[in-house]
Formats: structure tokens, C-alpha cells, sequence
């Protein structure tokens, strides 16, 4: 799976989804929550025989909500499943942002 294949996964949800933040101005508002940002944390390499195969790449998938909110867990996790149902999650509340932030912590396999 390609990045832009993940991007695609999460999309299908319907919340507003960025790669790492929103950018955000007077032309962009800031999303309405819940919405989802991912990036990619790091990579593990597949290898035999001294050859790379292809690699495990690990993102972190972060779910943005102004409440606990199981529905929106709920959709996204079925999604995830489908793409690493051994991911691991976290969870806090921003302070400051006032927000409820549930991040996932996934690997995909890309053949290279």
C-alpha cells in the first residue's frame, strides 16, 4: 500500500483528511472536528539475502473530536482494520485545543 492509496482508505470516511496538519488561513479555515491527519513515522525494511524486498511503514493516524466520540472511532477503526487490524492506539485530551485526540499507530507493507 502507497501513502496515497492510505490517503484514499481514510478519505472514504467523509472527515476532512491531511497529511500531517491543515494548513490553515483567511482562505482556509480551519476543519470542522472530527477530522483525521497521518504521517509517517518511520520505516522497517524487508530484506533477505542482502536485498530490500520492500518495507513496513509505519504511520500514525490521529482522529480529532470536540467530544468523545465513539462513532467516529468506530468508522475509522473499520477502515483500519482492513489495512493493519494490529495497530495500537493512544489517547488525550488537548487542553488547549479542546480537543480529543485518538492516534493510531499503523504499519503498511509497500513491495518494492
Amino acid at each position: 500500500m502507497t501513502q496515497e492509496e492510505l490517503c484514499a482508505q481514510l478519505k472514504i470516511i467523509g472527515y476532512p483528511v491531511a497529511y500531517y496538519r491543515f494548513v490553515v488561513d483567511e482562505k482556509n479555515p480551519p476543519p470542522v472536528p472530527p477530522y483525521i491527519t497521518y504521517l509517517r513515522a518511520f520505516d522497517n525494511n524487508i530484506s533477505s539475502d542482502f536485498q530490500v524486498h520492500g518495507k513496513y511503514k509505519n504511520y500514525q493516524v490521529e482522529l480529532y473530536s470536540n467530544k468523545k466520540d465513539l462513532t467516529a472511532e468506530q468508522t475509522l477503526e473499520a477502515v483500519l482494520n482492513n489495512i493493519d487490524s494490529d495497530y495500537e492506539t493512544t489517547e488525550t485530551y488537548i487542553e488547549s485545543e479542546s480537543l480529543y485526540q485518538v492516534v493510531y499507530q499503523i504499519k503498511v507493507i509497500e513491495k518494492i
